[in-house]
């Protein structure tokens, strides 16, 4: 199932896309489901099997918006950096990292950003909030936690698992590098554009085979098969899980493949007017305007 969270005059709630990337309303066909992600992520299996059941009576939501699949996690949204080969590459080769000590991470880079960085599909990122000019797009996954838990093995980590949806890691290059920890380059208002929907892992037997790919103004800019991170998704979790508690509902990005502006001689930074869509499969696409 894809899921989403949507608005329309009668409030926020969640949904699922059908194949035609239609709204339904679940929670009209199921009033007794949870209104809210964060609660049907908690209240574990049962509620899922409740809403997959649903599925087949539910309505379209005529005139919906989609919001963020989550649009407050529990914590900081988890950011893994330099977690592609060829991108932890060109990231060494632009000068943009001041806190470089090697070209590939024996350790997984981990960084956050806040909850209010995170848009919408179809939401502008704001240009604005970038006062250097070096406005940049990172297409990742990003992995839904369901069950939480502290400690969790690499072997059991896809068990903890909701859900998989799309992010784009929006970074002002020049405040990343002038202020050599990265959250102020990349938490800024606007800098998370997550969605269009959670896909649910029971559709994902194996995350390793999805491919991610990125447009600016619909010229390719990253493909890559996430078999290709450095750090594959049960040992982010493990290395999280090891000191924080991993909550349901926390999110954590994978980390982008090469192409990215920075990554282009002069680079290819963002400006007004572009349009950066981010594809996974299964997912659908992420696509927000710059403004």
């Amino acid at each position: 199932m894809r899921l989403v969270t949507f608005a329309d005059a009668q409030g926020v709630r969640i949904g699922a896309l059908d194949d035609g990337d239609a709204i339904l309303d679940v929670t009209a066909a199921e009033p007794n489901l949870p209104r809210e992600m964060l609660a049907l992520i908690a209240a574990g299996p049962a509620a899922l099997e409740a809403l997959r059941a649903a599925l087949p009576r539910a309505p379209r939501a005529v005139g919906a918006r989609l919001l963020a699949p989550i649009p407050r996690p529990p914590k900081n949204i988890f950011c893994v950096g330099k977690n592609y080969h060829e991108h932890a590459k060109e990231f060494a080769g632009s000068g943009f990292d001041a806190s470089a000590k090697e070209v590939v991470p024996s350790y997984p880079v981990i960084f956050s950003k806040p909850h209010t960085a995170i848009i919408a599909h179809g939401e502008p990122i704001l240009a604005a909030m970038d006062p250097t000019g070096s406005l940049d797009y990172e297409g990742e996954l990003a992995v839904v936690i369901g069950q939480g838990g502290r400690g969790i093995a690499r072997e059991a980590a896809l068990a903890h698992v909701f859900g998989y949806t799309i992010l784009n890691d929006v970074t002002a290059r020049h405040l990343q590098r002038r202020h050599s920890q990265w959250l102020l380059g990349k938490g800024l208002d606007s800098f998370a554009p997550m969605g269009p929907a959670i896909l649910t892992a029971d559709r994902v037997p194996d995350p390793r085979a999805l491919a991610l790919t990125t447009w600016v103004n619909g010229e390719q800019r990253q493909a890559a098969s996430l078999a290709d991170l450095i750090f594959d998704i049960p040992t982010l979790i493990e290395t999280i899980s090891a000191g924080i508690t991993l909550e349901p509902g926390d999110v954590i990005a994978t980390g982008t493949p090469a192409g990215v502006g920075i990554g282009f001689d002069p680079p290819r930074f963002l400006r007004r007017g572009d349009v950066v869509r981010i594809q996974v499969t299964g997912i659908g696409t992420l696509e927000n305007p710059v403004a």
